[in-house]
């Protein structure tokens, strides 16, 4: 019997999820079949079997985070069995001891809302959570919430679990132990009311969790609330603004997309054109291409390739995916190759080596109407250009009021190596190349 554990996919990859089984229990599986499909803190990725036999048993299901190295499944090589605690079912324990928070009752009509006593004694001895006995409901629970029962003496059949499928998962366990605490100081006899649990690890402890729903995070999303979190905390981050004349811009494009669709090509898009000009504009200025290392560090990175990431709102989350020496490449080109990033982005189908390797990030919700906004810098990158939509507004031109479309660019920049007035030329040459939007096409 083989044991299939949860593989490392990426270089940042800490645990992952079970995303789709594509094997069932009772499947023949051959070297090389598509076993599983994993969510990772970066993509969803396929992940082949390197051994041949029969699927004995699927130990994590979907949705289910596990660390890197646990065991996900069994495979019947007709070696001998190679004993491993199963992510399984596990069944309530019949133990007569006080439950510590009887939520069953608290919700059922007529139920009496007192205490029965206080806390169990921590000094009885451990129920198993894997008890495998016949009687009560069926629960599901992941290892780490076993790992707390038995260290607490939990009862979990009186815990709701709020993940997938009623899984009870970590937060629901502290909740209980939490109310367990505090009532452990209640005296015995008294009469209170029936607890509401709530959210004990969050601001919003008033929250009625009755009237909301858990919904698990995947694990890109908790990627990016990490990632994003370390940013805004460490980096020391300063904003510029700059309004620039887009008239020529569109104008521009509107006659280049009236030829290209004359040849049987596809459009190029505002986006595309602004990938190309902030490109050109980190070649002018390259200490804007720019990483900081560490405090202990006596110089930065200025890196000589100019790799401009593309925040996308996939369907998993924002996923940052890289168009490699995008100063190097034309404007059509630039428009193909974000195109089909962006579709891998929406298919969760990029890989971790198309998401690698950045220098400078541009964000645009310039499509979603956004006239302005400022982004959080992507580290180890130095900067960020936040980039919102066209508007059409009266400006003054040559002592006339005309209307013309205008638009507004945020960049945001790590103080460590990027001062203000450095900044400030950078947003100039940008503005420059989108009031002269032939000089992008050179």
């Amino acid at each position: 019997m083989i044991e299939i554990t949860m593989p490392r996919l990426s270089d940042t990859m800490t645990e992952g999820a079970i995303a789709m089984w594509h094997k069932q229990p009772g499947d023949r599986v051959e070297v090389g079949d598509i076993l599983v499909e994993i969510e990772t803190d970066k993509a969803t990725m396929e992940y082949e079997a390197f051994d041949a036999g029969t699927l004995a048993k699927q130990l994590v299901p979907p949705g289910e985070q596990v660390a890197i190295g646990a065991p996900i499944a069994l495979l019947d090589d007709g070696s001998p069995t190679t004993a491993v605690e199963p992510m399984t079912p596990i069944s309530a324990p019949t133990a007569t001891a006080v439950p510590v928070a009887d939520v069953a009752a608290a919700s059922v009509p007529g139920a009496a809302p007192t205490v029965q006593g206080a806390a169990p004694d921590a000094t009885a001895p451990a129920e198993k959570a894997s008890d495998t006995s016949t009687e009560g409901p069926r629960l599901f629970a992941s290892p780490l919430v076993r790992k707390l029962a038995r260290e607490h003496h939990l009862d979990l059949s009186h815990v709701h679990g709020t993940g997938p499928g009623g899984r009870i998962v970590r937060v629901d366990t502290l909740n209980v132990l939490a109310t367990q605490a505090e009532r452990a100081t209640i005296p015995a006899g008294a009469v209170v009311a029936a607890p509401v649990f709530e959210p004990k690890d969050t601001v919003a402890t008033t929250i009625d969790r009755r009237c909301s729903e858990g919904v698990p995070l995947s694990s890109l999303r908790r990627l990016i609330a990490r990632r994003l979190s370390e940013s805004a905390r460490t980096i020391p981050h300063f904003s510029v603004t700059a309004t620039a004349d887009a008239e020529n811009l569109v104008l521009l494009r509107r006659d280049l997309n009236a030829q290209l669709v004359a040849a049987g090509r596809p459009k190029v898009s505002v986006n595309d054109l602004l990938i190309r000009a902030s490109a050109l504009a980190l070649r002018e200025h390259p200490l804007i291409n720019a990483s900081y290392i560490d405090d202990a560090s006596g110089e930065m990175l200025v890196h000589h390739r100019v790799n401009v990431g593309l925040a996308v709102a996939g369907a998993a989350g924002l996923v940052v995916p890289v168009i490699e020496d995008a100063d190097q490449k034309s404007v059509s080109q630039l428009g193909t190759e974000a195109k089909a990033l962006v579709g891998l982005a929406n298919a969760k189908k990029l890989t971790p080596a198309q998401m690698s390797g950045g220098t400078f990030t541009l964000s645009n919700l310039g499509m979603f109407g956004v006239d302005q906004f400022t982004a959080i810098i992507n580290p180890p990158e130095g900067a960020i250009l936040a980039v919102g939509g066209l508007s059409h507004e009266a400006v003054v031109v040559d002592d006339a009021i005309l209307p013309r479309h205008r638009m507004r660019y945020t960049l945001s920049a790590d103080h460590r190596i990027i001062d203000g007035a450095l900044a400030a030329q950078f947003l100039q040459t940008l503005t420059r190349l989108i009031e002269n939007p032939w000089t992008i096409m050179a």
